[in-house]
């Protein structure tokens, strides 16, 4: 395997794949990224809850380059790539299992939508909603990945709705975080809070991406009422299995 160095030759190598992009978040200390014939692979540490080996490119080359990275980096990272490639992974490279499939998504225009949602100054009261609405989020304050939140609030200022900028690469912003109050529900304000910082990023980075839950379609249809495509995706682990 031969190892990248800069960004420039990580987009050539990748064609741009923009999973591949956020991965190497800036090639910021600690990222590496290789290839192998049509492979690639990045690790990124700490990125998203897990330490991330992003995969891309035909099988026989991305078993060989998975192998050989593991063996460089260790067993703490995490393939993640298209669904079926790290299928074939989890099946061909001795100590992984199969993990979790999942969603990517990502879109490169910007939402038609009018919202109130705007930056908060701070992140008053973003744990407490985020336990009782989305106690799963990946983002969370105090994380160094996360950056800066978005809210629709009440009269009163009170959070409704809130989704975060985290994990966001030079060339692609990434959205998570979100959560709506259960009493705000089914009014549409996670579209307004999604469509406000994806517009936001989409002006910033080009480029916006997050990630699902396969199964939650109400979710799924937000985002592509914003304009997002949907790509199936998974992770394979070394270690006991856990979702994305």
């Amino acid at each position: 395997m031969h190892e990248l160095l800069t960004t420039a030759a990580l987009a050539t190598a990748a064609a741009d794949d923009p999973m591949i992009n956020w991965a190497a978040q800036g090639f910021v200390p600690g990222i590496r990224a290789w290839y192998d014939g049509d492979a690639v692979a990045v690790a990124s540490p700490d990125v998203s809850k897990h330490d991330r080996l992003a995969v891309i490119g035909p099988v026989d080359h991305a078993v060989r380059l998975t192998a050989d990275v593991l063996a460089e980096v260790g067993p703490s990272y995490r393939p993640f790539g298209d669904e079926a490639l790290i299928r074939d992974l989890a099946e061909r490279v001795p100590g992984l299992r199969f993990s979790a499939a999942f969603g990517w998504m990502d879109v490169d225009t910007l939402p038609d939508l009018t919202t109130t949602a705007a930056w908060l100054d701070g992140e008053d009261g973003i744990e407490a909603l985020l336990t009782e609405a989305s106690p799963s989020s990946y983002a969370w304050p105090g994380h160094p990945g996360v950056r800066r939140w978005a809210a629709v609030t009440g009269d009163r200022g009170e959070l409704l709705s809130i989704a975060a900028d985290a994990w966001s690469a030079p060339e692609i912003g990434f959205l998570a975080g979100v959560a709506t109050h259960p009493v705000a529900r089914g009014k549409g304000l996670s579209r307004q809070v999604c469509g406000f910082v994806t517009a936001e990023l989409v002006k910033r980075h080009g480029r916006v991406g997050l990630m699902v839950d396969g199964n939650n379609a109400a979710a799924i249809k937000v985002y592509e009422r914003l304009g997002y495509t949907y790509r199936r995706v998974a992770a394979a682990s070394a270690t006991p299995a856990d979702p994305k």
